[in-house]
């Protein structure tokens, strides 16, 4: 039988996100198991066209990013776990969010990765694909995707 004791959940603060975290805790609780709960904030470039910004404002942005992103963690987290005895571990990352997703479940030995799919569909889906399914195809884990419509 299936009983993970490490299940990541990423997030991006969306109304999915929170679908797939309450899942998590759902099973969580059910099985004894620590979540870890990772937000990527993308890599934002300093130059753009013939316009670049200072390394000082860059600095300052990615601080304030990072703080908010905290905050919206620390938020979720008091919203997932009211009334559930459930360990929840929650982290910011910076890099590109599906390779920083599976990075984080190779370093932590994570069982089961809960996400969301946001189930979009046509041909930008297939061009471009979504953080969710470049997810399930590169990681080493069971993947649990959390349909939201």
């Amino acid at each position: 039988m299936f009983a993970p004791k490490k299940i990541l959940v990423p997030t991006d603060f969306s109304k999915f996100s929170d679908k797939a975290l309450k899942q998590a805790v759902d099973i969580a609780t059910q099985y004894k198991s620590t979540i870890y709960l990772v937000h990527v904030i993308g890599i934002m470039k300093q130059c753009s066209a013939d316009y670049c910004i200072d390394q000082a404002t860059m600095d300052q942005i990615e601080k304030n990013g990072i703080e908010s992103s905290q905050d919206m963690l620390q938020k979720q987290v008091k919203r997932a776990v009211k009334a559930k005895d459930v360990h929840i571990i929650s982290e910011v990352k910076e890099g590109v969010p599906y390779e920083e997703i599976v990075k984080e479940q190779e370093a932590k030995k994570v069982d089961l990765i809960v996400i969301a799919s946001h189930g979009r569909t046509g041909l930008l889906s297939h061009l471009i694909g979504s953080v969710a399914e470049k997810v399930a195809r590169s990681a080493t884990c069971l993947v649990l995707l959390v349909r939201v419509n």
